[in-house]
């Protein structure tokens, strides 16, 4: 007996010492509702069904979860902005004898408070940064209570307020271009802790210059809220296959929460972290008291960077073009509450393009993006929110100050980040009667300065503020030739007399905006836009009235505009020894509330993806002068119906890495040609060729070296002229499993369907199934101009049987009758 009593207490022991923090994401079992409640007693109040205690109705979740899944591009109505309630029954097991139990937050919008039954346990103020609600003494508290036992039956009642009205005193401002959404939009984890803590690691990597030798200067701080005793613990190096590098060990006398120094290791020839082999070292760090081992472990990189002032940026002593794209945290479907499998394939698709580079706007993301950009070697821009509108009181610098402080303590430890952002176009003004560009000045030198003592070894940047580029280490300023102002031909002298101005230039912002699906036979040949008068982007420009003559207002938003535009920049890049790198605007296309008459209304469609990931033809633009990886592709993939007479020769465009490319129409080659990415358009693989009325098939054979890729196209070409939009007709394209897709086309009188019409197109349905719409693209849109004389939507019929509407301003409305396979 004794034996078996002593065997049981060594495994326990062996179990609390060998436990490091338990954390689980509580996706699952979450009541939601959009309104805000009476009190905190309406959560958790005894309720019988049927009794009027039993309203207002909640709906199941999962987490993450976002207030404005569907609102924020629903056409009809303002996105919502105020307060909804989360709530879950918790079953609290923690292991660890004073443990303490937590909820850490990877992020909430925009206001949070949290309660323990009807106590407050917890309120933050922010909705991109993380940050953690200690529910120990609440936890312990009801479980004294009769309710515990009796009404929740031992499980502990959580409820969740989050809240994004509009609030001028807090950041980022409501006239950004892009929605602050509310929710638990990002992964919430139930934590157990043993009483002391690491709560924090900060490991700093330095090189020798000759990078044969680095180190690794150690700091932690700790959470021990009731304890304050001594800490031994050890640190710990390991590669990327699990080899011990480097050890050592320390102590502690009394742990607190200021910064400690825990160790120095150096390391003999470390393997550097480039963009190429973004190579990762594990640091693990230990602390022991009372008995109980707490474990927390870090990815770190050795790499050295340099933005040379009045010059380019150097990676490990080599130059590196950067070459960027910018991200919004916004998806179709779900808004802000992408998964972490979500996260992955995006970030993957642009590492796929070649992406090296991104800046993330306008506000700190999830550490799962930066676990990504570390791991596929992306370097990274990372701004506080401190966004338009020009500068508020007191709280609301508090909390810009707070904000700058969590996001580079709690994203300290990522090879790839280089740049801490101070803000985002803080010429912008609006939300005050007053704008003093000397009190943003003095706001912004304390932001600057606060970055670098919270970290030394990064640089400080901001786009978008003449009257404060001297603050900041690294500058971007305005320029978005061919779009906002100028010809994108002007896009190279504009660039270099804009670098000649400050020490450390870098270009964040440029591209245009692409309605997916919508293509050109002549893109630029009704454009009437001035040269010469700059390529920044001024007041009003963004609006679709009124101004300067431009393309942003004037230009068919057509995806064959906006290859040629990103063409350009991409050949004049090659030719710019003292650029740095650039970071066009955007990867993906995203909500906005600032943009209702877009094409697809409430979205800024800069993208080179559409909002659900589906590449646009610009994709492989860029795929094409930044990947190695060999790669061919015909423009014109979502293009069905080109257009001419039966005698004019069309042309047709290849982007591809490949040296040399072979097309042909119809069977017969046109012949090999050369890549030259000096050669514009679609560096020289450019052919002329006849096209049939009707179908054709258009194929591709590039080759790189010994690898061999193709592609092909099978467009139709129509040489019936048609005349003014007369009548709509409207199709089933598709049924997959019961998903019909449904196509409305834009007729003249004669029949003809009218390639260049971009008509309003309004879906409406009625019947058992569901119209897949709110997603923010081309074809799940209920509202939505047309692409080249058509437009579609696809509908779920539920396997039952459906009617849908089809209309147009001035034209007769038509009706589909659906019945799903």
């Amino acid at each position: 007996m004794i034996k078996k009593l002593l065997t049981t207490i060594i495994c326990l022991m062996i179990l609390q010492v060998g436990y490091g923090q338990q954390s689980r994401r509580l996706n699952n079992n979450w009541e939601f509702l959009r309104q805000d409640l009476g009190g905190i007693w309406e959560s958790v109040r005894p309720v019988t069904q049927g009794n009027p205690e039993s309203v207002p109705l909640w709906k199941t979740v999962t987490l993450p979860h976002c207030f404005n899944a569907s609102d924020a591009v629903d056409p009809d109505v303002n996105y919502y902005q105020g307060p909804g309630w989360y709530r879950t029954m918790l079953d609290i097991k923690n292991p660890y004898a004073d443990g303490r139990t937590l909820l850490h937050f990877e992020g909430a919008g925009q206001k949070t408070d949290v309660y323990v039954y009807t106590t407050k346990v917890a309120s933050h103020l922010g909705g991109y940064d993380e940050w953690t609600a200690d529910i120990t003494e609440a936890v312990e508290a009801f479980k004294k209570t009769e309710a515990y036992q009796k009404q929740f039956k031992g499980k502990i009642p959580l409820s969740i307020r989050c809240d994004n009205s509009r609030d001028l005193e807090t950041i980022p401002s409501q006239l950004s271009d892009f929605n602050v959404y509310g929710g638990l939009y990002r992964y919430l984890n139930l934590v157990y802790q043993p009483a002391v803590a690491i709560d924090k690691i900060f490991a700093t990597p330095t090189l020798a210059s000759t990078f044969k030798t680095g180190w690794i200067n150690v700091k932690g701080n700790f959470y021990s809220p009731k304890q304050n005793g001594n800490v031994n613990g050890g640190v710990k190096l390991t590669d990327a296959a699990g080899k011990t590098i480097a050890s050592d060990n320390y102590s502690i006398n009394s742990v607190g929460s200021d910064k400690q120094p825990l160790s120095k290791l150096k390391i003999s020839r470390p393997h550097l972290w480039t963009t190429a082999d973004p190579y990762l070292y594990t640091l693990q760090v230990t602390a022991t008291a009372n008995g109980q081992t707490y474990t927390k472990t870090e990815k770190i990189g050795f790499r050295n960077f340099e933005f040379k002032e009045h010059g380019p940026f150097y990676l490990n002593g080599k130059r590196l073009l950067l070459r960027g794209t910018h991200r919004h945290e916004d998806h179709a479907g779900v808004a802000a509450a992408m998964t972490e499998d979500m996260m992955k394939r995006e970030m993957q698709q642009m590492k796929d393009m070649g992406v090296n580079f991104i800046r993330l706007g306008h506000y700190q993301q999830s550490r799962i993006i930066l676990n990504l950009c570390d791991s596929l070697g992306i370097l990274v821009w990372e701004e506080e929110p401190w966004c338009r509108g020009g500068l508020g009181g007191t709280a609301y610098q508090n909390q810009a100050r707070q904000m700058m402080t969590n996001m580079i303590e709690q994203h300290y430890n990522h090879p790839s980040i280089i740049l801490w952002g101070l803000g985002n176009e803080n010429d912008w003004e609006g939300d005050f009667p007053e704008f003093d560009k000397q009190k943003i000045r003095t706001f912004m030198k304390e932001q600057n300065d606060l970055s670098h003592r919270l970290d030394s070894t990064r640089l400080t940047s901001i786009r978008r503020c003449d009257f404060c580029k001297d603050i900041p280490d690294v500058y971007s300023p305005s320029i978005w030739a061919g779009w906002y102002r100028g010809k994108y031909a002007e896009y190279k002298q504009v660039s270099e007399d804009e670098f000649n101005k400050v020490n450390r230039f870098f270009h964040a912002e440029w591209g245009g905006d692409s309605h997916a699906g919508r293509h050109s036979e002549n893109p630029e040949g009704f454009l009437n836009v001035k040269s010469g008068v700059g390529a920044d982007e001024r007041l009003g420009d963004a609006s679709l009235k009124g101004g300067d003559p431009r393309v942003s207002r004037d230009g068919d938003w057509s995806e064959s505009y906006i290859v040629n535009l990103f063409d350009w920049h991409l050949k004049e890049q090659e030719t710019m020894p003292w650029l740095s790198g650039s970071a066009f605007w955007v990867f993906k296309d995203f909500s906005t509330p600032v943009r209702p008459d877009n094409p697809v209304p409430y979205m800024n469609q800069k993208g080179v993806v559409e909002r659900d990931g589906t590449p646009k033809e610009s994709y492989y633009v860029f795929q094409s002068y930044w990947t190695e990886k060999p790669m061919v592709h015909i423009y014109g993939h979502s293009w069905p119906v080109r257009w001419g007479t039966t005698t004019e020769q069309k042309t047709v465009k290849v982007y591809s890495n490949c040296d040399e490319a072979e097309l042909f129409v119809n069977g017969k080659s046109y012949g090999v040609k050369k890549r030259n990415s000096q050669d514009f358009p679609a560096a020289g693989l450019r052919w002329q060729v006849n096209l049939v009325s009707g179908n054709n098939a258009i194929k591709v054979v590039a080759k790189k070296g010994k690898v061999t890729v193709t592609d092909q196209i099978t467009p139709i070409y129509q040489t019936q002229q048609w005349g003014k939009p007369a009548k709509l007709v409207v199709e089933q394209i598709a049924d997959d499993n019961g998903v019909v897709n449904a196509q409305v086309k834009v007729l003249d009188s004669n029949n003809v369907q009218c390639l260049d019409a971009a008509n309003w197109i309004d879906f409406a349905m009625a019947g058992d199934g569901v119209m897949l719409d709110n997603m923010g693209t081309s074809g799940g849109s209920r509202k939505v101009q047309a692409y080249n004389g058509r437009a579609t939507i696809k509908v779920d019929t539920k396997k039952g049987k459906s009617i849908l509407s089809a209309k147009s301003p001035g034209l007769p409305t038509v009706f589909l009758n659906l019945a799903g396979k």
